[in-house]
């Protein structure tokens, strides 16, 4: 079973802090949960990379990354909502714990 958060600290411009209950703490950077967002779009444009590194990617915003807001969804997952207009991502506990093992690079 995955442990659940006991307090989440969203700071927009920064990252994603989780204490979960069983005591540890983790840490995103935005733009590394932006990049690692479950969505199926996200997924795929991830796959396509890892297949063709030369892939064209869209234009991005000359601002920088941040979060707008966040949403509980049910009790086993997050909703972020970023200022690049994506919203499809729902991270839940489980994932955040993967992702937690892996570089934010």
């Amino acid at each position: 079973m995955t442990q659940a958060p006991t307090h989440i600290d969203l700071q927009k411009d920064k990252g994603l802090r989780i204490d979960w209950a069983d005591g540890k703490s983790s840490y995103f950077p935005i733009d590394y949960l932006r990049k690692m967002s479950p969505s199926a779009d996200s997924k795929a444009l991830r796959d396509e990379l890892d297949s063709n590194p030369l892939a064209i990617l869209k234009a991005s915003s000359k601002e920088p990354l941040s979060a707008t807001g966040a949403e509980l969804v049910g009790n086993y997952a997050i909703r972020i909502l970023f200022s690049d207009g994506h919203t499809a991502g729902i991270y839940s506990w489980k994932y955040l714990h993967a992702l937690e093992g892996v570089s934010h690079e």
